[in-house]
């Protein structure tokens, strides 16, 4: 046996190791870090800070008494707050001095303890909302007039005359006078080898031969999806499908759909060589933007024209305001989803556990440090909303309590909030279990 054809089977695992991790602990920190500096701020002091669990592989303990620790198995981390029995905040250790009790989180007023539970999920949101905002501004948006920036690459029969700050004016004839047409201007003109496109240039307005304004290069390959098992890139060209010549991206989404998942042989032109991949296209649930679902075949990629478009910059003010819209879309998507897999209207194989989160982490990652970003801020809007879920052992369970106490002006007993937590940290399991068989053997 070859022990070295595992090299880059093991090499790719531990890539995707990592990237998980390094994922995981950057929203576990910053979710942590909100319950903790919030309960600071409430009055309420903290014995410790633990990214991960199990055995301690460095601490420090700070000015405030505060042990910062990092611990071998980074799958989480908590908070124990003083007087607190465990890392979950529930009981008491029965250690604490009355003189002290205030400064623990049984002792702690309702809306102290309510603001430092509720702060680990918003602080989440802030994540994202920063992430995406941060992406938004980096990216800018695009130019008005709509103005040739670099050209994508392109296999040579794509050549083209089209030259960097050439200014957009009309496509085979069509009147291009808005940058939000950049989507719809490929059901406007034919689908050809070659198209005539109408541009100034140092003033003058000239006419001048390009490729398909919405060609077969890919832009993103979804995680976990056919395309991505079969190792298509960001940037590769589909230049046929089962022998039939491809110019537009819409000719491979046609393709795709009358296959009705049979395996297509795709010719795929990647940094001036040459690749044939087979896919079979697999049915995936996509959000509609009524808020339902709809089932497709599908590849996995995404499309786009054959030039990056020159940008403008977006203020701090407008971005914030996007980047929040972006984590309401992220959170009623996810609620839509898991109301649709409850009444059975989709697969269940929509649900991923640390397997498919695992491998998408990688998978984002090697589309490059930008996607990897915008993943975690998806994933942490994802963490927020899970750990606001009315289930004991999450934050929302523990908010659950102090609404109970709120209302009925005294806390719930020690016993109900036992068999509450056994039974959340039961569902919580059971979920886990699911998703891991999922990822796993039901859905691969």
């Amino acid at each position: 046996m070859d022990l070295m054809q595992f090299v880059p089977m093991f090499g790719n695992f531990a890539f995707m190791i990592v990237a998980f991790v390094v994922a995981l602990s950057i929203i576990v920190a910053i979710h942590e870090y909100g319950h903790y500096i919030v309960g600071r701020w409430c009055g309420i002091h903290a014995d410790v800070f633990s990214l991960g669990f199990g055995p301690v592989i460095y601490s420090r303990v700070d000015q405030r008494g505060t042990k910062w620790q990092v611990a071998a198995l980074p799958l989480g981390g908590y908070v124990k707050f003083m007087g607190d029995a465990n890392a979950a905040s529930v009981g008491s250790d029965g250690e604490v001095a009355e003189v002290d009790m205030r400064r623990t989180m049984l002792g702690a007023p309702l809306w102290a303890r309510t603001a430092t539970v509720a702060a680990g999920p918003i602080f989440n949101f802030i994540l994202a909302i920063a992430i995406f905002a941060g992406s938004i501004m980096y990216q800018g948006r695009s130019a008005d007039p709509l103005t040739f920036g670099e050209l994508r690459p392109l296999p040579p029969s794509f050549a083209t005359e089209l030259r960097e700050d050439d200014v957009m004016v009309a496509v085979e004839g069509i009147i291009f006078n808005d940058p939000e047409r950049a989507e719809s201007i490929a059901d406007l003109v034919p689908v050809q080898e070659r198209l005539t496109y109408t541009v100034l240039r140092d003033g003058d307005q000239i006419d001048v031969e390009g490729p398909y304004y919405f060609p077969a290069s890919v832009l993103s390959v979804s995680p976990r999806s056919a395309a991505d098992d079969a190792d298509i890139k960001i940037n590769d060209v589909i230049t046929a499908v089962d022998g039939t010549p491809i110019y537009a991206f819409s000719q491979v989404q046609e393709i795709v759909l009358a296959a009705d998942g049979a395996d297509l042989q795709f010719s795929i032109w990647r940094d001036g060589g040459r690749l044939e991949k087979t896919i079979a296209p697999r049915r995936v649930d996509l959000p509609t933007p009524e808020g339902g679902f709809e089932t497709r075949w599908l590849i996995g990629i995404t499309g786009t024209i054959f030039f990056n478009e020159k940008t403008e910059s977006v203020g701090v003010f407008e971005a914030v305001g996007l980047g929040a819209e972006g984590l309401w879309n992220t959170v009623t998507t996810s609620l839509s989803a898991m109301q649709h897999i409850l009444f059975g209207q989709i697969s269940t194989c929509n649900l991923s556990g640390p397997v498919g989160i695992a491998e998408t982490s990688g998978s984002m990652a090697e589309q490059g440090a930008q996607s990897f970003i915008w993943f975690i801020g998806a994933l942490s809007a994802a963490v927020g909303l899970i750990n606001l879920f009315p289930i004991p052992v999450l934050d929302g369970g523990h908010l659950v309590f102090y609404a109970y106490e709120a209302v009925s002006r005294r806390k719930p007993s020690d016993r109900a909030v036992q068999v509450f937590m056994f039974v959340g940290l039961s569902l919580i399991l059971s979920l886990m279990m699911f998703t891991i068989l999922n990822d796993t053997i039901l859905c691969p």
